[in-house]
């Protein structure tokens, strides 16, 4: 026992810096990670999550749903790719929505969240294939980060819009669920203008239940 001891003690003393340095390291790590929790609360900002959100109208009024919100890291996989997407969603201006990608790098994040989204849709996807009676819908994603002054929270959003609808929205304005939703309603609005422009900062989906 008195050699354990000892053997612990000497342990200690040798590598007593390395010790106090990975502790020190993981000390300021955690006061970095609560500076930032603190920082992104008080701005309402949370670019490290990307929220899958459904747009409708029905019954003349905008329905806004969350499909499902997760991490970016568990949906692009890849630390460049996060920090890429988080860096450029922040130089989005009121108005102007869509995250300025590079042009040649939009499909490679869209296919990303296709692929969430195509695993959320699997079972009707099987079901299509097992001959049972299944709806395909065709609709519209995108990436966007509204920053209008109204906007609650500002996080990376994955616009879903039926394809029928994005081409064809109606002329006189939906009824809202809640005032600020007006910013939801102007976002559609340029996303038809930009589906018509610049097609490559959007990617058709069928979507299947």
């Amino acid at each position: 026992m008195d050699q354990l001891v000892s053997a612990v003690n000497d342990l200690i003393t040798d590598h007593w810096v390395k010790f106090a340095t990975a502790a020190g390291f993981t000390a300021i790590g955690w006061m970095i990670a609560r500076w930032r929790n603190a920082a992104e609360w008080k701005q309402r900002e949370f670019f490290h999550r990307i929220n899958f959100s459904l747009n409708s109208i029905h019954e003349q009024t905008l329905r806004i749903r969350t499909l499902c919100e997760k991490s970016c890291a568990d949906v692009f996989l890849n630390e460049t790719a996060v920090r890429q997407l988080t860096a450029v969603a922040q130089q989005t201006t009121p108005g102007k929505p869509l995250i300025p990608l590079p042009k040649d790098d939009y499909w490679y994040f869209l296919n990303a969240v296709l692929n969430e989204l195509s695993e959320q849709f699997a079972d009707g996807l099987l079901a299509r294939e097992a001959g049972k009676s299944v709806t395909s819908v065709q609709y519209v994603i995108c990436l966007t980060n509204e920053c209008d002054g109204d906007t609650r929270t500002r996080k990376i959003r994955t616009l879903v819009t039926r394809r029928d609808l994005l081409t064809k929205l109606p002329d006189e304005k939906p009824k809202f669920e809640s005032p600020h939703h007006h910013i939801r309603w102007e976002t559609m609005l340029h996303l038809a203008e930009m589906y018509k422009k610049e097609p490559w900062q959007f990617l058709d989906v069928e979507l299947v239940t």
